[in-house]
């Protein structure tokens, strides 16, 4: 027979329902507040259908074993390093494996800025799942999150879950925006990063990865937001700032060690990344 709960060794905890309304009406814990929290070991026969969906969104990372989940009528694995995502009010269905049932920690959650969060994870009505590249990180902060609400129900309780809960939300996004190892966005990052002291072509670098610059482009705006070109010039300005913060080369020095042969083109491109220039930038007390 199918389980919800009642797993051996297992932690569970629901804030009760007017504890959650009245958390909503404050202002941290109404962009996001966690209602139910746990962790299952070895979830022998675990499965959950909520053909209306919940008010919440759901919230599980595997550990162990597997299992599977569906959203929008499409099945798809749970394994080891994985987190699922369910949006509220979206019928869905999950539960372990039978030959090697799944360990999973969990949260529910609610909140005006919930919605915003599980976008930048990159889920929605059409897929649910997202592989981890920090598993561990995302445990612990389950782990945290966990133990804030078992602790109490007050407002510190919520508030230490809610910023446990945020974290780990952003986690899971930038899991999803990181390139994986060897792929060609990061290679190419990486080739950028060693690359500081010279101008990059953005056809010669496409090349050199595998891919049409056109394609390169598209990956760099998804992981960074801009441009190839646009990101070498970011890390190029982030070494120029630790170079100014931590040695005595004139400005000059400087813009040639981060590639450009000209101190005034240095100097402008400084200033429009950070609003001052070099020498400005140098002099502005810091910490």
């Amino acid at each position: 027979m199918p389980l919800a709960d009642g797993f051996d060794h297992e932690r569970l905890s629901v804030v009760p329902r007017p504890v959650v309304a009245e958390a909503l009406t404050r202002p941290v814990t109404r962009r996001l507040v966690v209602t139910d929290a746990g962790w299952f070991p070895e979830a022998a026969q675990h499965e959950r259908r909520r053909p209306q969906g919940i008010p919440e969104a759901v919230v599980m990372v595997c550990v162990a074993g597997g299992g599977w989940v569906e959203l929008g009528g499409v099945r798809s694995r749970v394994g080891v390093g994985t987190a699922v995502l369910l949006p509220p009010g979206l019928p869905h269905a999950y539960g372990a494996d039978d030959d090697a049932p799944w360990t999973i920690w969990w949260l529910h959650c609610r909140g005006a800025d919930v919605p915003d969060l599980l976008a930048a994870a990159g889920v929605g009505p059409e897929r649910c799942t997202v592989a981890l590249r920090h598993l561990d990180r995302c445990v612990a902060l389950l782990d945290e999150t966990v133990a804030a609400v078992e602790r109490q129900h007050a407002s510190a309780g919520l508030l230490l879950a809610a910023g446990a809960a945020w974290k780990l939300l952003t986690q899971i996004a930038v899991d999803r925006l990181l390139p994986e190892p060897h792929d060609p966005l990061e290679r190419a990052m990486r080739y950028l990063a060693d690359r500081l002291d010279a101008p990059v072509r953005v056809s010669e670098l496409a090349a050199l990865v595998g891919v049409s610059p056109s394609h390169l482009g598209a990956l760099f705006r998804r992981a960074t937001g801009g441009g190839v070109l646009a990101h070498h010039t970011a890390l190029r300005m982030a070494r120029a700032r630790q170079l100014l913060d931590r040695t005595r080369l004139t400005v000059q020095q400087v813009g040639a060690e981060v590639g450009y042969t000209d101190p005034f083109y240095f100097s402008r491109h400084f200033r429009r990344t950070h609003g001052v220039s070099p020498q400005q930038y140098r002099e502005h007390r810091k910490g």
